[in-house]
């Protein structure tokens, strides 16, 4: 699957931020978007695209991140980042973030579309 990768904080990177126009983006495509998996070594195709937009509860900064992963094989759906959207609390890099992390697989560059925060 292809995905657009990128990282946004407070609006650095603006191609990255929502609203999201990909014809303007076409740099930001990774085709195709490889990840890491858990236990091994190496990238792999990744199976999902995913969506991280929220705001950091220490600075108050917002961040928004665009990405992909694979599925790990493993058979609880909550140690598979990928199999669900989550919207509240999370850490990133060791930051508390309060938002939404979103996954998609139903196209090439589904993270493309905005979401609430």
């Amino acid at each position: 699957i292809d995905c657009f990768k990128c990282v946004s904080v407070n609006g650095e990177n603006p191609a990255c931020e929502d609203p999201f126009h990909n014809n303007f983006t076409s740099d930001l495509l990774e085709s195709p978007c490889l990840g890491g998996r858990k236990g091994r070594n190496g990238l792999f195709p990744a199976t999902a695209c995913l969506k991280l937009a929220g705001r950091y509860d220490d600075t108050g900064e917002t961040i928004v991140v665009r990405g992909c992963a694979l599925d790990s094989g493993t058979t609880t759906i909550d140690t598979e980042i990928i199999r669900m959207s989550h919207c509240g609390g999370l850490y990133f890099d060791d930051r508390y973030v309060n938002g939404c992390l979103q996954s998609c697989d139903d196209g090439d560059g589904c993270n493309s579309a905005p979401s609430d925060r």
